[in-house]
This record gives C-alpha cells, sequence and structure tokens, in this order.
C-alpha cells in the first residue's frame, strides 16, 4: 500500500472508528504529511526504523520543539500499529519507535484571593455585568472549557439538579454539578437578562452578546481579561485559566483523581495527572512558608 493512501485509511480509523476529534485528527494528518513529504510516495512496506531515523535526524534539524516532535512519534507509532494490525504492514517497527519525552509544563492558575477578586468583579446591578458574573462563576464552578461553555444549550441546564450537561472532545457528553453561588446569578442571568436581549426566537445557546446572539469563545476572553485587570491581577491570563484553578482547587481540597478526570472530560488519566505536579509546587510552597526550619 502507498503511504499516502495508507495515511487516507488510518485518518478514516481514528476519525470514523476510535473517535477522535476533528482537531485530533488533523493534527495526526499534518504529522504524517511531514513523513509522506520527507519518503515520498513510498509502499509502507519499504520503510524501516533507518527511515525512521533519518526523519528524527531531519525533524531535529526543523527547530521543532521536543513536545512537538514528541506528537510526533506518538502519532507514528500509533499509525505503524494500525497497518500492522490491518495487515498493511508485516514488521513491529511501531514498537522501536522512541517517542521523545514530553516536557510537561505546568498551567498557570489563580489562588482563592485572586479568584475571588475576578468573579466579583462584574457590576451586578446592570445586565452586561449579571451575564459576565454568571460566566465566569460558571467556568470556575464545573471546570468546562469556554468552548463547551459557549456551546452549551438551554436544553442541557438542569436549574433544579445543579447540573450541566456539556459535549466535549471526541463528542463524550459529561454532566457536571453546579455550586450555589453560580446557580443564583445563572438565574438571574436566564430570568432576568437573556430574555431582554434575545433577538432570534428559537436561539438556544445559553450565553448571548448583547446584540442578542451566540457568544464566541474570543468574547468570553475578553471579558475574562477586563475583569482581570480589573481586580488587579497581574498573572497571565488566557481561556483555560478557570479550568486549570478549578482542577488545582478540586486536588487541594481532597478530590481524587479519578472524580476530577470525569470532570474535566479527560480521555486519559494520564492528561489529569498534571494536576499532582502543581498540588506538589503547592506543598513545597506551604512547607516552606510554615515550617520552622525549611
Amino acid at each position: 500500500m502507498k503511504l499516502s493512501d495508507a495515511i487516507n485509511s488510518y485518518l478514516a480509523y481514528v476519525l470514523d472508528e476510535k473517535g477522535l476529534s476533528v482537531n485530533t485528527v488533523e493534527s495526526y494528518q499534518r504529522d504524517l504529511l511531514k513523513l509522506l513529504e520527507f519518503l515520498g510516495d513510498i509502499d509502507t512496506k519499504e520503510i524501516n526504523l533507518g527511515e525512521i531515523d533519518d526523519f528524527a535526524s531531519y525533524l531535529q534539524k526543523q527547530d521543532l520543539s521536543q513536545n512537538s516532535r514528541s506528537r510526533i512519534f506518538s502519532c507514528l507509532r500509533s499509525f505503524f500499529s494500525y497497518l500492522e494490525m490491518e495487515g498493511f504492514y508485516n514488521s513491529d517497527l511501531a514498537l522501536n519507535i522512541q517517542v521523545p519525552r514530553k516536557i510537561i509544563k505546568l498551567p498557570d492558575f489563580l489562588n482563592e484571593e485572586e479568584v475571588n477578586k475576578l468573579l466579583e468583579s462584574p457590576d451586578t446591578s446592570t445586565p452586561r455585568g449579571i451575564r459576565d458574573r454568571a460566566i465566569l462563576e460558571l467556568l470556575y464552578a464545573t471546570g468546562v472549557r469556554v468552548s463547551e461553555l459557549v456551546s452549551l444549550k438551554i436544553s442541557n441546564v438542569f436549574l433544579e439538579e445543579r447540573m450541566i450537561r456539556v459535549l466535549g472532545k471526541g463528542n463524550k457528553e459529561r454532566i457536571i454539578p453546579y455550586n450555589s453561588t453560580a446557580a443564583k446569578y445563572l438565574e438571574l442571568y436566564l430570568y432576568g437578562v437573556r430574555p431582554s436581549i434575545l433577538k432570534k426566537r428559537g436561539e438556544d445557546r445559553v450565553f448571548l452578546n448583547m446584540r442578542g446572539t451566540s457568544l464566541s469563545r474570543v468574547s468570553v476572553w475578553k471579558i475574562l481579561k477586563n475583569y482581570a485587570v480589573k481586580a488587579g491581577i497581574t498573572k497571565n491570563i488566557y481561556p483555560h485559566i478557570l479550568r486549570h484553578t478549578f482542577a488545582t482547587h478540586l486536588l487541594k481540597n481532597g478530590c481524587d483523581l479519578r472524580t476530577l478526570q470525569i470532570f474535566l472530560g479527560h480521555a486519559s488519566l494520564m492528561t489529569t495527572q498534571i494536576y499532582t505536579h502543581l498540588d506538589k509546587e503547592f506543598l513545597k510552597e506551604v512547607h516552606s512558608k510554615f515550617h520552622p526550619r525549611a
């Protein structure tokens, strides 16, 4: 089988049968096209470990980060495992592909004082302020991605149970509870603000801009950034920071890793484990600050 045909077959497999997200599949496609560009459209049975080593040397010269190279070789290992499984390749090449170790970059998060300042920044005497407070409270209360928040539909908000249902990566649904403060501002927004700004009958998105149409991810990022400045927070603010803060605070307060994985919608526990590193840093800080001989 030609390499280009094998790549197309693999991408169809991970999209249709493995249920990976479109973004993930597009990332795999970019990585595999690098291999195709380097080797040419040769028969897959002609590829051996020597070609893979040459490809590794080629990537080393492209000034790619170690994490990028790690992702590419992880993709290659999965790709050749698929070819072996389907009988398109007769070697155990996948087992011999060395994946560079990823460098773990710990995400930023806010401490409890910073979170409180941020959440209390909107002027809740105004419709915009009520909407913004509901957005910030729900992000912190549930740890949802901003993309999941702006896609949230009225039909997926359960006010009585104080739960929301979100559609995450790979079209996987999960249900997440939220706290009483988030419930208060969400209900104020839904009953007092949203009906007055709604322009299009039948619009099912929960969060709208002040023109009455769906709120974008960029708009939420700007909302977050503006209130961080107002609250005097000097840390780098980006859309995921409340998600990281949610996870870190839950872990610090005794939440187990499996439950946190469910809340965050991570396919693998390995992804969730990054927050154990954050927790260790926190413990070191506390030890250093309060131990008499630290």
